[in-house]
């Protein structure tokens, strides 16, 4: 997905916001260290990929009106900002912490999913979506399927060593 909003979006760069453990929604199942290091892994060096820890502080809020408001000071009101969501996520942003805020502040691009109906009023860019989720990724993790295909090497070698999602 972020090759294909590169290409189709023409931007600059891709900013990755890992998401810490907000109190108002369980707890991730693997630890923010372990999801920092692998999408360090996935994200492989690519020059255009960033990682930004801001949501992985303890005083996080979590909010991603939050996130994008400090991204926004940062970056200026003159850079073009763009928030990458799944369809299953922009079916649910009107029950977000400020969603007019959220849309003022990014340009918000919706990304198909298998099963999910897009809104034509959003803005989407041509992707084929992969038929697997990160919940059937952790589910076969947990049954000790192989992931091959599924993320790279290097982060099924990490979930296989750590015994993630086990």
């Amino acid at each position: 997905m972020a090759r294909a909003a590169l290409r189709e979006l023409a931007l600059d760069r891709i900013i990755f916001i890992p998401t810490g453990n907000p109190k108002y929604r369980l707890p991730a199942t693997a630890s923010g260290e372990h999801r920092l290091a692998m999408l360090r892994l996935a994200l492989g060096g690519e020059p255009r990929y960033q990682i930004d820890e801001r949501e992985l502080a303890s005083q996080a809020t979590g909010y991603t009106a939050d996130t994008l408001e400090a991204l926004r000071g940062e970056l200026g009101r003159d850079t073009a900002l763009y928030l990458l969501m799944g369809a299953d996520q922009y079916a649910q942003l009107g029950s977000w912490h400020r969603p007019d805020e959220v849309a003022r502040l990014a340009s918000i691009v919706v990304v198909a999913r298998p099963g999910s109906h897009i809104a034509e009023k959003a803005q989407t860019f041509a992707f084929a979506p992969m038929p697997v989720s990160a919940s059937d990724i952790r589910a076969r993790a947990a049954r000790g399927e192989s992931l091959a295909g599924l993320v790279p090497a290097q982060v099924a070698n990490y979930i296989d060593r750590h015994g993630l999602y086990r």
